[in-house]
């Protein structure tokens, strides 16, 4: 069996090792990895194949960052010429991103079979990109791997029951093998910040791209009685112009991901707008802001685990200072996602 995965930004990343990594296990089957080049600088895409221990990518499309319509048209063009050349048994896509939506697009249309692992997300807002992109991923694909019960549920209720799969979340595989790694590298004396901290992220359009919010967001920080470290992604940083960066806010560059990773296990709480970082935050018992008005991960919602706020600044003020909670359940599996993922590709191609 031949698999084509498609990946181009850092959760893909993620998300993929831990398959590559089940694969060892099945020399039968062949992976071959398409790098859309969606992430294309070294913190956000090369330093994540190299910590990770991924396979190179046989193909790097170098798309770049574009509008939505042109960035998706390259790759889709782009994708379709590798698919003709490799004539996969699979086209394997992950997630909600641009590279997800193409790489299922241009295989459908080749009539090659898609899978698609992260399936029947919604967070119900269609002004997100990554929301028409899991909407249609979901409905051209023939295999739906689902990381959650709710997912499966929204599957069946949109009448894609019949090729959806419980799986458990494969970020939840990755985390747990990554979080034993991390063990061996603070015996290496990897540097981690020695006073208490929140650790920050903003990379979403909708906060990036509407100074008023980006700009309530920093005022909530600035109020907030910790410090905060915040990796800037490089959206983030054009869009900081004129915004005022409080005293208590410690800029860092994008970190790979085993140093995020570390400040995550030793931060006392994570403000975010990523969904991976929420259910990060959530696997690590990290109570979590998240700075958008609603969340395709309802799971971490439950118990207190996380909150949606927005850029509401009486709300993540609130927030932030509510108690940490005590009662914690799993929703996500338990961490063989990736193992269970290929069954079904071997099952389903036998």
């Amino acid at each position: 069996m031949k698999i084509v995965t498609i990946v181009g930004a850092r959760p893909q990343f993620i998300k993929a090792a831990a398959f590559s990594r089940e694969l060892k296990n099945h020399p039968g089957i062949t992976e071959i990895y398409v790098h859309t080049g969606q992430h294309y600088d070294t913190y956000m895409s090369d330093i994540f194949f190299n910590e990770l221990k991924i396979p190179s990518p046989r193909y790097n499309l170098e798309v770049g960052s574009e509008t939505h319509g042109k960035q998706t048209a390259l790759m889709i063009e782009r994708i379709e010429s590798v698919l003709l050349k490799e004539k996969p048994d699979w086209t394997l896509v992950i997630g909600d991103t641009n590279s997800t939506i193409a790489g299922a697009l241009a295989a459908a249309k080749l009539t090659i079979k898609v899978a698609h692992i992260e399936a029947g997300l919604r967070s119900y807002n269609r002004a997100m990109p990554e929301e028409i992109n899991r909407i249609v991923t979901d409905h051209i694909s023939d295999l739906l791997f689902a990381p959650t019960l709710n997912a499966m549920n929204i599957l069946r209720h949109e009448g894609l029951g019949k090729k959806a799969v419980l799986t458990g979340d494969i970020m939840f595989d990755s985390l747990k093998y990554y979080e034993t790694l991390l063990e061996k590298e603070n015996k290496n004396n990897r540097k981690k910040p020695d006073q208490p901290f929140y650790l920050a992220t903003i990379h979403r359009p909708e906060n990036t791209d509407n100074t008023d919010r980006l700009r309530n967001i920093f005022k909530a920080f600035s109020m907030i009685q910790c410090t905060l470290i915040l990796p800037l992604h490089p959206r983030t940083k054009k869009s900081l112009t004129g915004i005022p960066v409080p005293d208590n806010v410690k800029i860092i560059e994008p970190t790979g991901y085993i140093d995020l990773l570390l400040l995550l296990k030793h931060c006392e709480k994570v403000l975010t707008d990523s969904g991976g970082l929420q259910k990060e935050a959530f696997f690590m018992k990290k109570p979590c802001i998240t700075l958008r008005n609603e969340t395709e991960w309802i799971e971490t919602l439950i118990d207190g685990w996380n909150y949606t706020v927005g850029d509401n600044i009486a709300d993540i003020l609130e927030k932030v200072n509510a108690k940490t909670p005590e009662k914690q359940t799993n929703y996500f599996g338990e961490g063989n996602a990736a193992s269970k993922i290929i069954q079904y590709l071997i099952n389903a191609g036998s």
